[in-house]
């Protein structure tokens, strides 16, 4: 099977509106621009995998069925725009809160990068051409556990984290507005990018 450029995407405040603890798939808002987004990089051939923390399962304000409801309510909202999220991963667990086995210490809560290796797992993914975007610190540190450029998006909590950022005095790879902004340095990173050297001496 042929490695693919992959998108990694957070769910909260950087597909959809911020909702604390989101259990009701009702609450299901699309913001701005993410569906042509979207449909543009999955028309390119660029995969697209959700990878959010849900510490709210281990918190019993809600279960993997209201994800899971959650998860579908999106792609129907992404339907219009021809896209649709090629796999979703979450992570249920918190190191201090709820009741075993959620509450635990796992390698799958950002900013641990145990969620982008199950997807490893489940497809070819072209790690060389292949990039992610969140709105938290937390996301942009798992992301560069797997070495993958980045994306901090202004939506959600992204300008506190650019603020965040900045008193570390660091920044990130790039800071767009919202995702519709990121799509042409998207584009240059995954399926616009050359192969490394070594690979095209090898063709």
């Amino acid at each position: 099977m042929e490695a693919r450029p992959a998108l990694f995407l957070d769910r909260d405040g950087t597909l959809i509106h911020e909702v604390p603890y989101l259990a009701d798939e009702a609450l299901v808002r699309l913001l701005p621009g993410v569906g042509e987004a979207l449909g543009a990089l999955q028309r390119a051939g660029v995969l697209l995998i959700v990878v959010s923390n849900q510490s709210g399962i281990a918190r019993g304000l809600l279960d993997a069925g209201d994800v899971l409801k959650i998860q579908q309510r999106i792609d129907r909202e992404l339907a219009p725009f021809d896209a649709r999220i090629d796999a979703w991963y979450h992570c249920p667990h918190h190191p201090s809160v709820g009741v075993p086995p959620e509450r635990r210490r796992c390698r799958c809560r950002k900013p641990l990068a145990g969620l982008l290796d199950r997807a490893a797992e489940d497809y070819a993914i072209d790690w060389d051409r292949s990039a992610g975007v969140g709105d938290d610190v937390r996301d942009l540190q798992a992301f560069a556990a797997r070495r993958l450029p980045s994306v901090l998006v202004g939506t959600g909590k992204g300008r506190a984290s650019r603020q965040k950022l900045a008193e570390l005095g660091k920044e990130p790879d790039l800071y767009c507005a919202h995702l519709a902004e990121a799509i042409p340095w998207i584009l240059r990173h995954t399926v616009q990018r050359a192969p490394r050297a070594s690979e095209a001496a090898a063709d």
